[in-house]
């Protein structure tokens, strides 16, 4: 725990393609203290502790030097290295997925609360700039339907060992949560390349449908969502950080020159979008809420029950998820 009217102590547990970039962000924040790195790739550690002008340090020593600290390592370690952090009083961003067992996670948040330790969940899409200018515009609507497509190969040089739904649709099904205020009431999903592509239908209780689509196998980069509400449609690109609202067209007949065409003119509003890394917004946020300034953005149960949605989703795909039918409360 930090006094904030101190610099905060930070640290990355994992530099691999995600925690190089914590640890760039870290380095770059104001009243923030780059404290150190770990990986069980020592020479990985040293490497990017160099770039950032930071320590390589194992990982004791660097519990007991640190305030908060992001933990990017691959899923089935998450719950290990929480578990450390939580131990010696240290607030943790865990990536996503949360982990790999919802019970694991659930004891994860039990031990937190015990022990006074803040635990927000990387969902980064939350702090996209257009999602936070959709947020404002969801407020005021009367959503039916929300469709959403990820899509694309992963980086080169990272590896990915779980589905297309537990690595990229999580992301849209955590939006989508956020955004509804219901509760999934059925899902209907399939899958090709052991849910290398997956499509997935869900109903909500309160009658809204969701639509998402994930693939690693497609080779076009797409990060879209599009919301049906009953008096416009809103379409948000992720990746040009874009939003529009397309309002009630005005159809009409026009004549031309004795010729009676028909014309519908479409209304299109782009809402102001403001600039911003989402990883620097979101590890902003993260070191305000370590510093007692504000709750979470993304909580730790926010993290269990995308989990439990996504997989469900996978099992019902036609990849098996062993943790499926434990329920996340």
């Amino acid at each position: 725990m930090n006094d904030n009217a101190s610099p905060i102590d930070t640290a990355v547990l994992g530099v691999g393609s995600m925690g190089r970039h914590h640890a760039r962000v870290y380095s770059e924040l104001p009243d923030v203290n780059l404290v150190g790195v770990y990986d069980v790739d020592r020479d990985a550690a040293r490497e990017v502790a160099a770039d950032n002008g930071t320590r390589a340090l194992p990982l004791d020593e660097l519990l007991d030097a640190t305030d908060a600290a992001s933990i990017a390592v691959p899923t089935p370690y998450h719950a290990e290295l929480a578990e450390a952090c939580i131990d010696n009083g240290v607030d943790v961003l865990v990536e996503k997925p949360f982990v790999d067992d919802l019970d694991a996670g659930r004891a994860l948040l039990d031990r937190a609360e015990a022990a006074g330790v803040t635990v927000q969940v990387g969902h980064v899409e939350r702090f996209n700039p257009a999602v936070r200018a959709l947020a404002d515009i969801v407020a005021d609507l009367d959503v039916i339907a929300v469709d959403a497509h990820r899509l694309g190969p992963p980086p080169e040089g990272r590896a990915v060992d779980e589905s297309a739904v537990l690595d990229l649709m999580i992301h849209d099904i955590d939006v989508v949560l956020a955004m509804l205020d219901a509760e999934v009431a059925d899902v209907s999903a399939n899958g090709a390349k052991s849910n290398q592509y997956a499509s997935a239908n869900v109903r909500f209780d309160d009658g809204t449908l969701a639509s998402f689509t994930a693939s690693r196998v497609t080779q076009q980069r797409v990060r879209t969502l599009a919301i049906t509400a009953e008096d416009c449609r809103v379409n948000v690109d992720y990746i040009d950080r874009s939003v529009e609202i397309h309002r009630h067209s005005l159809p009409e007949y026009i004549e031309d020159n004795g010729d009676v065409r028909y014309r519908h003119e479409s209304i299109v509003e782009r809402p102001t979008v403001e600039t911003g890394e989402p990883l620097k917004n979101e590890l902003e946020s993260f070191v305000a809420a370590a510093r007692g300034e504000r709750e979470p953005v993304v909580s730790g149960e926010d993290g269990l029950r995308v989990l439990e949605v996504a997989r469900r989703i996978d099992r019902v795909a036609g990849r098996e998820a062993p943790e499926a039918e434990v329920s996340a409360r």
